[in-house]
């Protein structure tokens, strides 16, 4: 599971990485299934992060209209 705390470009290196793995199949077809849930996480996980932020800027912009 990912930690409640990864941060998105911590997050972002670690598929980046695991994607690498299986590209040059580096991966023991053992923990390939493990290493894709992971990925699956930790993209539900940027996915969060990404649309948190798009909400915060788009109240800050519209505290900023309503000046």
């Amino acid at each position: 599971m990912a930690k409640k705390d990864i941060s998105y470009n911590d997050a972002v290196e670690e598929i980046e990485e695991i994607l690498h793995q299986i590209e040059n199949e580096e991966l023991d077809i053992d923990i390939l299934s493990e290493k894709v849930k992971r990925v699956s996480t930790l993209l539900k996980l940027c996915k969060k992060k990404l649309h948190q932020t798009e909400n915060e800027v788009q109240k800050i912009l519209e505290d900023i209209d309503g000046e």
